[in-house]
C-alpha cells in the first residue's frame, strides 16, 4: 500500500515560527490614520483646555508681570505670608494663580499675588530650581473689566477685602479708564453684592480719594470708623485736607495711634461761648451763665482747686 504524502503549510511569514510577522500594507495605513486621529484629538483637547483655562501650566516666575492690574490687596500680613511660604516649602503649590497672556512670552497677573510673592521669596532664599516655576491657569478675559472682576472675586472668596480695599480698587479701575465712573465701577466689580454693601463701598470712596497714601494702616480702617469719617467729610469742606496733613505730619507708627488721630479729628469742636444763650466768658476757659434762679460757672479752667476755693469763699466771703 502506497504511503500518502503529508501536506505541510506553505512557508508564509505569518505561520513560520522563525520568520518575522508581517502585516498587509493596508493595516499600516489604517493604523497610522488611527494614531494621527487620536493625536489630533488629544492636541485639540489640550488646546481647548489651555484656552478655556482648564490646563495648569508651569511658568517661570520672571515671566509674570504683577503690575498688569492695580492690586486690590493693599498689604500682605507678614505672619500670613510666612505661613504661606512654609506651606509651599513643605507641600509645594496647591492652588494655581491666574494669568493672561501678554506679548513677548510674558503673562499678566490676574489673581494670586500672595502666592507669587511667597514663591519669589522662597526661590531667592533657597535658590532651588523647583521654586523658580509657578503653576498657573491661563485666562482670556474679553475686557479689562473682566480681568479686574476676576481678581476681586478671587480675593473676596479666599481672603475677603476690607471696605477701604474694595473702594480703592473701584477708584483705581475708574482712573485706569476701565469704567466710566464710580457708579459703573461699583456695579461692574460688586454687582453680585447686596445693595447695602455696595452703598457702604460707595461711602468709602471719598475717604479713599482723600486719604490714600496718607494712611499708613488703611486696611485696618474699620467699617464703623470709615463710615463716620465719610459722613464727617461730607459735612465739612476742610476735614479731608486737615486730616491728610495731620496724618502725614504725625506719621503714626501703630494702628491704634492712627485711629486715635482719626477719632480726634472727628470729635466735635467745642462751641464758643457766644453760641450758647446766656453764657459769657469771664476769662479763657471759664464761662458763666446767669439766670433768674442762679448762676452757672463752667469751663476747662474750673479746676477742682478753683472749685474748692469758690465754695470756701461762698461759705465765708470775708
Amino acid at each position: 500500500m502506497a504511503k500518502r504524502k503529508r501536506l505541510t503549510p506553505a512557508r508564509i511569514g505569518l505561520w513560520e515560527e522563525d520568520a518575522p510577522i508581517s502585516t498587509p500594507p493596508i493595516a499600516h495605513v489604517t493604523g497610522d490614520a488611527s494614531t494621527m486621529s487620536a493625536l489630533e484629538e488629544v492636541t485639540a483637547e489640550l488646546t481647548r483646555a489651555r484656552v478655556e483655562g482648564r490646563l495648569v501650566q508651569a511658568l517661570a516666575l520672571d515671566s509674570i508681570d504683577e503690575g498688569y492690574l492695580v492690586r486690590d490687596r493693599i498689604l500682605a500680613d507678614d505672619d500670613d505670608l510666612k505661613a504661606l511660604i512654609d506651606s509651599l516649602r513643605a507641600r509645594g503649590q496647591q492652588v494655581p494663580i491666574e494669568v493672561v497672556a501678554l506679548a513677548d512670552g510674558r503673562y499678566g497677573l490676574i489673581s494670586g499675588w500672595r502666592r507669587l510673592a511667597a514663591l519669589r521669596k522662597l526661590h531667592a532664599e533657597t535658590g532651588e530650581e523647583s521654586f523658580s516655576l509657578i503653576q498657573a491657569l491661563l485666562r482670556t478675559p474679553e475686557t479689562s473689566a473682566d480681568a479686574y472682576l476676576a481678581m476681586v472675586e478671587e480675593n473676596e472668596i479666599r481672603i475677603g477685602l476690607t471696605y477701604f480695599e474694595r473702594a480703592r480698587i473701584a477708584l483705581k479701575a475708574v482712573e485706569q479708564g476701565v469704567f466710566a465712573d464710580r457708579r459703573a465701577a461699583l456695579q461692574g466689580l460688586f454687582g453680585a453684592a447686596s445693595r447695602a454693601r455696595r452703598s457702604k463701598i460707595g461711602s468709602f470712596m471719598p475717604v479713599v480719594a482723600a486719604l490714600d497714601g496718607a494712611l499708613r494702616f488703611p486696611a485696618s480702617l474699620t467699617e464703623r470708623l470709615g463710615l463716620r469719617l465719610a459722613k464727617a467729610m461730607e459735612g465739612s469742606e476742610t476735614l479731608s485736607e486737615r486730616l491728610r496733613a495731620a496724618l502725614i505730619s504725625a506719621a503714626p507708627d501703630s494702628i491704634e495711634a492712627e485711629q486715635a488721630l482719626i477719632a480726634k479729628a472727628l470729635a466735635p469742636a467745642p462751641r464758643p461761648c457766644g453760641n450758647r444763650p446766656g453764657m459769657r466768658e469771664l476769662r479763657p476757659g471759664l464761662s458763666v451763665r446767669e439766670t433768674a434762679s442762679g448762676v452757672t460757672i463752667s469751663g476747662a479752667a474750673l479746676t477742682p482747686d478753683l472749685k474748692a476755693r469758690l465754695l470756701a469763699w461762698l461759705e465765708d466771703p470775708r
